[in-house]
């Protein structure tokens, strides 16, 4: 039976909702200008601090095409994440980002993705497929907005103005053309409010973060044995990640608590208690983060993260 791009379009996202995805758009599998630009421009600045590996083939990142030749589709997904509680603001508590709180996206969303594929191929033999979980050179956030999911807010994070920002994303690149949806309107307005919030001045201008001073980069990506800045800057009890830029942000006011069981918090994941941490051990990390987000930082980031929110209060009380 002969279908048209509509139709396509039409039960390849039934089948993402059917399989928990929130969010559902497809784009043409075209080069993402002005979107490359402003990514070389980025690591032209130097804003990618040490993530090296940005800096590879950036042109690659723009273009589907060169990463899988011949695609014509990216179907880009969403999934809420969303957990209502909130971190402890005691001192001895530390904060891990809400995304990390339970079980690590990526394996969720790879494994639901994995089924689409499948679907994808039932529906269209001929079809080839990659997949991808922020793992890969493709720019999910781009092609979110490109996919009408959402639009780029002023921290840089996709917001959904069904749900916010509390959103994981993930793409399949696929050679079967669809009908495509167009890019939503930036509904930011006049808000700065996550400019003003960031703790480190990391929002260096609307959409644009300088990973030299952001709390996320320096205690997940960071390697060594100091973190650069942290004797000027109050990290707000951060160990992993920060949340503070989407805390503030108005259209978080619209998150709805997320019906995946894997992302409820781990027990201990809400109130670690700093000191605890200053003194994990390799294989305590391990067993604690298995299957964790948290475990990207490694045993020895976690000790230096704790380490520095603690000698941070000690500066605070001389």
């Amino acid at each position: 039976m002969v279908t048209t791009p509509s139709d396509r379009s039409a039960d390849i996202k039934r089948k993402a909702r059917d399989l928990g995805f929130t969010h559902v758009g497809i784009a043409s599998a075209q080069g993402l200008e002005p979107e490359g630009a402003l990514l070389r421009e980025w690591l032209d600045r130097g804003y990618h601090a040490g993530m090296a590996w940005m800096t590879r083939d950036p042109h690659r990142r723009s273009d589907p095409r060169e990463v899988m030749p011949g695609a014509r589709s990216v179907i880009a997904v969403a999934m809420n994440y969303f957990s209502p509680e909130q971190h402890s603001s005691a001192r001895e508590h530390g904060k891990i980002s809400r995304y990390a709180w339970g079980e690590d996206y990526h394996d969720i969303l790879e494994r639901r993705l994995a089924l689409l594929e499948e679907e994808l191929r039932v529906l269209f033999p001929d079809a080839r497929t990659r997949r991808y979980v922020d793992t890969g050179p493709v720019m999910d956030k781009a092609w979110a907005v490109r996919a009408g999911i959402g639009w780029l807010g002023k921290h840089s994070n996709v917001i959904t103005r069904d749900l916010g920002s509390w959103v994981f994303l993930g793409e399949i690149l696929t050679t079967v053309e669809f009908e495509y949806d167009r890019p939503i309107a930036d509904f930011c307005g006049t808000c700065t409010a996550c400019i003003e919030a960031c703790p480190t001045g990391a929002i260096v201008e609307p959409y644009v973060v300088d990973a030299n001073r952001c709390i996320s980069y320096l205690t997940i990506e960071h390697r060594g044995e100091d973190i650069p800045g942290a004797t000027q800057w109050d990290f707000q009890n951060w160990v992993f990640g920060c949340d503070v830029c989407q805390d503030v942000c108005p259209w978080n006011s619209f998150s709805e608590e997320s019906t995946e069981p894997a992302f409820s918090p781990r027990e201990g994941n809400l109130r670690p208690g700093l000191r605890a941490l200053t003194e994990i051990t390799d294989e305590a990390f391990r067993e604690r983060f298995r299957k964790s987000p948290v475990k990207r930082c490694k045993p020895s980031g976690m000790r230096r993260n704790a380490r520095t929110v603690l000698t941070q209060h000690e500066s605070h009380d001389t």
